[in-house]
């Protein structure tokens, strides 16, 4: 197999959502940089850029809150003088404030609703239109969703729709973008993973643990092999792919009745009788 394989090399690629080493995007920004390609981080804040330094080394790191659209449009400016194009972005970023601890779904608070879907969301589309002129007419952009929208979990509550929406606008954004390039727009859909971001919801570490029981090899899915499925996505190898999510969740989805699981459950449920 040849050493650039994915023929990424001397790609120029935007990664947002770098907070620190167990991000998902810091696993794409070194997995990108395995192959060759030139990579501009992009940070919430110049405390995050201060933190994220230490670990990004030479590599430009620049600053956009995207609750700003002010903030975006400087940065399409200020990456537009130092880059004449980019191949791709990568879109890690979500926001859900759980601040009030898990709630049922129905007593959503309209702000805590409204601030996770134009962060986690909209922040997509905004970018997309911002950057458009910037990227070339196959540039590839991944975001990153989750591996079902369909699972009512209490703790994740309001963020499962908000990502439903993040994946919907991926056929919207493909179709605009069809009248006048070939750019692409897919997700990677993890199950869970052990992030810092992760650690914020409630009652996620025992989610976790029971998901990693429920996948096919008893492993939980880890964050380099979701960085290498948007490394793909982001590929040339990957052209015909478009407006899709690719799940990455070693077989979770297909496994709910495991034997195994099945015999915990009635043996901690047994009545003793």
């Amino acid at each position: 197999m040849p050493a650039d394989f994915l023929q990424l090399e001397g790609k120029r690629i935007a990664v947002f959502g770098v907070a620190n080493r167990k991000s998902v995007a810091w696993h794409v920004v070194q997995e990108l940089g395995d192959a060759g390609v030139e990579v501009a981080l992009v940070v919430r804040s110049p405390e995050r850029r201060e933190s994220v330094a230490k670990l990004a080394g030479d590599l430009p790191i620049f600053v956009c809150d995207v609750e700003f659209p002010e903030q975006i449009e400087a940065l399409a400016h200020e990456l537009s003088a130092r880059f004449e194009r980019l191949d791709g972005i990568v879109h890690s970023i979500a926001f859900g404030d759980y601040s009030e601890g898990p709630k049922p779904f129905h007593e959503t608070n309209k702000e805590q609703f409204l601030r996770a879907l134009d962060i986690s969301c909209f922040s997509l589309v905004a970018i997309s239109n911002a950057f458009k002129d910037l990227l070339t007419p196959q540039a590839s952009v991944v975001t990153v969703s989750i591996s079902t929208t369909r699972m009512a979990s209490e703790n994740y509550g309001f963020m499962a729709p908000v990502k439903a929406a993040l994946d919907s606008s991926l056929a919207f954004l493909a179709k605009s973008f069809s009248n006048f390039s070939e750019v692409r727009f897919n997700a990677v859909a993890p199950g869970l993973l052990k992030t810092s971001a992760s650690a914020g919801i409630p009652g996620y570490v025992d989610s976790y643990l029971y998901a990693e029981r429920a996948t096919l090899r008893g492993r939980a899915v880890q964050t380099a092999e979701v960085a290498a499925t948007v490394a793909f996505l982001l590929s040339p190898k990957s052209s015909g792919i478009n407006a899709q999510r690719l799940v990455i969740d070693a077989g979770m989805e297909v496994n709910y009745f495991d034997q195994r699981l099945i015999a915990g459950f009635l043996g901690t449920n047994s009545s003793g009788a």
